[in-house]
C-alpha cells in the first residue's frame, strides 16, 4: 500500500480518535489517506490551538493526543503547545510534514530541521526515512508518549516518503504492567511514617490518574494523613474529605503554607518539582521526604528524598497500605487540621453572596462556576491573574476536572483545551476561565468550536491589562509599567462567530448568565469586568498571616 495509507492504518491501530491540526501541501497524501479513515480530523485555525487540544486529550484520557502541521511555519506554530503538554506530562504524538528528502540537504523553500527543533521539547523526535519504517516509528512514538512519565513525541513524514509504496502492517499495542515498589524501600517508608509526628502528603499531577487517586484515598483514610495538592493535583481527593487541605502554589504564603511549615515528613506523591519549587516549602532541608513516583526524584538541594518508592503510584500506595498492616485506628489524628481547614473554607466562601455592581470579585466568579458545574464537569484555566484565583478558590470532587497549565504555563491554553475536553466528554459541562489577554491569543479557534458545534462556555475576566504581571510588579516594586490594552465587544464577537454572547457586570446575575449560556447550546462567551483590586488585598492579607495553631 501507499506509505501514507500505512501511516494511517498504524494510527488506527493505536486507537486514535481525533487528529487536531492545520494541514499543508506536504501533508497532502496523508490527508487523503485520512479521508478514508474513521479517525476524525479536527481542522483548527492555528497550529498552537491544535497542540493544546492534543495536550488536553492526553491529560483526560491517558492516551496520546495527536496534532498535525505542515513543515516550516506550521511546525514552528506547534512549538508552544507541544512544550506546554510535554512539561505538564501530557501524552502527545506530533505529526509534521516535511519537504522531499532530495532537497533537505540544501537551502530550500520552508525547509528547516524540525526534528532538532523539537528534541528539547519532546521525549523523542525523528523523521521517517524509509516507508517500511512507519509501523515501528508509530508504535515507538505512542509507546514512549504514553509510558510514565508521559510526554510528547514527534514523527516527521516527508512528502516524497508519504507517496511511496510501503511494505508492512501496523504493530499492535500490547499493554504492559507497570512495576511495583522495592520491598526494602517499603520497609524504610513504613519506618519513616512511624517515626513522624506530623506528616503531610503533597499530591502532584501524578495523583490525578484514576487508580492513583483511588489508592491515595485509601491511604489517607487508613493513616489519617492530610493532603495538600499542587495546582495540577486538584481532585486527587474530594474537596469534601476532611483530609483535603487544598492547594499550594501561590508565590506568597497562605494558610496551606502553615501546614507545610509544621510538617516533619512530606510524603510527595506524583510530584514534579516544576509544579512548585521545593525551596518554597523546604528551605534548609528541615523535613524528611518520602518520594513516591514513577521515576526517581530529580536532584535538587531542597529536595533530598530520604526514601524513594519507585513504580506505578497506585501499586506503590497499595504496597504501602499492605506494609503498614492492620491498623485498629489511623496512625494520625486528622482532626488536628480541622480548625485550619475550617478557616480556609470560610475564606474561600467569604464572597459567595456578593451583590456588587460594576465589577465582580474573583472569589464570587469561581463560586458561581463551582455552583453550575457538577462533580464530573470540567473547568480549564488559562494563564494569568485569574489562574491564581482558580488555584486558590476552585476545588474539585473528582480528579482531572480542573486543568491548569503549570509547568510551561502558556497563555492561550483554555479555549482550545475546552474544545478538546467537550469532544471527549460531550455529556459534561465545560467552562474555560480566561483573562482577556490569554483569551484573544487563540480566539480564532472559537470559530472551530462553532463549526463543529462544541458548546463550551468561555468566562472572560476583563481588566484590559496583563493583570498577573501588573500584580507581581506592584507587589515587588510598588508600581507597574504600562500593561494595558483595549478589547473588542465580546458579545458582538461571539455573535459574529455564530456563538452566544453575554456581558455581566452584576455579581448577583453571573450564575444565571452562566446557566443561560449552557442552555443556549452554542459555544458561548460570557464576559465580566473583574475586580482585580482583590489581588493586592489578598497579597496584603497573606502578608499579615500568622501561623497560629
Amino acid at each position: 500500500m501507499k506509505a501514507s495509507d500505512l501511516f494511517v492504518k498504524c494510527l488506527e491501530a493505536e486507537g486514535v480518535e481525533f487528529i487536531f491540526g492545520v494541514p499543508g501541501e506536504e501533508n497532502a497524501d496523508l490527508m487523503i489517506s485520512l479521508d478514508n479513515s474513521p479517525i476524525r480530523f479536527i481542522l483548527c485555525r492555528h497550529e498552537q490551538a491544535a497542540a493544546f487540544m492534543a495536550d488536553v486529550y492526553g491529560r483526560l484520557t491517558g492516551r496520546a493526543g495527536v496534532c498535525l502541521s505542515t513543515l516550516g511555519p506550521g511546525a514552528t506554530n506547534l512549538v508552544t503547545g507541544v512544550a506546554n503538554g510535554n512539561m505538564d506530562r501530557s501524552p502527545m504524538v506530533v505529526i509534521t510534514g516535511q519537504g522531499g528528502t532530495q532537497r533537505l540537504h540544501k537551502e530550500s523553500h520552508q525547509a528547516m530541521d524540525i526534528v532538532d527543533m523539537f528534541k528539547p521539547l519532546t521525549k523523542w523526535a525523528d523523521m521517517v526515512q524509509h516507508p517500511d519504517n512507519i509501523p515501528e516509528m508509530i508504535r515507538k512514538a505512542f509507546k514512549l508518549a504514553e509510558c510514565e512519565k508521559p510526554g510528547a513525541c514527534l514523527v516527521e513524514l516527508p512528502e516524497d516518503i508519504a507517496e511511496m509504496e510501503a511494505e508492512g502492517v501496523p504493530i499492535p499495542p500490547v499493554p504492559t504492567r507497570r512495576p511495583g515498589p522495592d520491598p526494602k524501600a517499603l520497609v524504610d517508608a513504613v519506618g519513616l511514617i512511624h517515626a513522624a509526628k506530623n506528616p503531610i502528603i503533597l499530591a502532584g499531577n501524578g495523583c490525578v490518574r484514576k487508580r492513583s487517586s483511588e489508592q491515595l484515598c485509601r491511604f489517607v483514610t487508613r493513616t489519617g494523613v492530610g493532603v495538600v495538592n499542587t495546582f495540577m493535583g486538584k481532585g486527587a481527593i474530594p474537596r469534601s474529605s476532611e483530609h483535603c487541605l487544598f492547594t499550594i502554589g501561590l508565590q506568597s504564603r497562605d494558610h496551606v503554607s502553615c501546614i507545610m511549615d509544621e510538617a516533619d515528613l512530606v510524603i510527595a506523591i506524583g510530584y514534579d518539582l516544576v509544579e512548585y519549587d521545593p525551596m518554597r516549602w523546604n528551605q534548609g532541608n528541615s523535613k524528611k521526604i518520602l518520594h513516591i513516583d514513577f521515576l526517581p526524584a530529580e536532584v535538587d538541594d531542597q529536595y533530598r528524598a530520604d526514601v524513594e518508592l519507585i513504580g506505578d503510584i497506585a501499586n506503590c500506595l497499595h504496597g504501602l497500605i499492605e506494609a503498614l498492616g492492620d491498623l485498629e485506628e489511623p496512625l494520625f489524628d486528622i482532626s488536628r487540621h480541622a480548625k485550619r481547614r475550617a478557616e480556609m473554607i470560610a475564606d474561600f466562601d467569604s464572597h459567595n453572596d456578593d451583590e456588587t455592581t460594576g465589577t465582580i470579585r474573583p472569589q464570587k466568579a469561581l463560586a458561581d462556576c463551582r455552583a453550575v458545574l457538577g462533580p464530573g464537569d470540567l473547568l480549564l484555566s488559562d494563564v494569568g491573574a485569574h489562574k491564581m484565583w482558580v488555584a486558590r478558590h476552585f476545588h474539585c470532587d473528582e480528579p482531572n476536572t480542573c486543568l491548569i497549565p503549570n509547568g510551561f504555563c502558556s497563555m492561550g491554553f483554555a479555549l482550545p483545551g475546552a474544545i478538546s475536553a467537550k469532544l471527549i466528554h460531550p455529556d459534561k459541562r465545560v467552562i474555560a476561565v480566561c483573562g482577556d489577554a490569554g483569551f484573544l491569543m487563540n480566539i480564532q479557534d472559537f470559530e472551530t468550536a462553532v463549526r463543529y458545534n462544541v458548546p463550551i462556555v468561555c468566562l472572560v475576566w476583563e481588566d484590559f491589562a496583563y493583570g498577573l504581571i501588573e500584580w507581581k510588579q506592584e507587589t515587588h516594586f510598588g508600581r507597574h509599567v504600562d500593561l494595558s490594552f483595549r478589547n473588542p465587544d465580546f458579545v458582538k464577537l461571539a455573535e459574529a462567530f455564530g456563538g452566544y454572547g453575554a456581558y455581566v457586570d452584576k455579581s448577583a446575575d453571573l450564575q444565571g448568565a452562566l446557566e443561560k449560556a449552557f442552555a443556549s447550546g452554542k459555544p458561548s462567551i460570557v464576559a465580566m469586568p473583574v475586580d482585580y483590586a482583590e489581588n493586592l488585598r489578598l497579597t496584603k492579607r497573606l502578608g499579615e498571616l500568622t501561623c497560629s495553631l
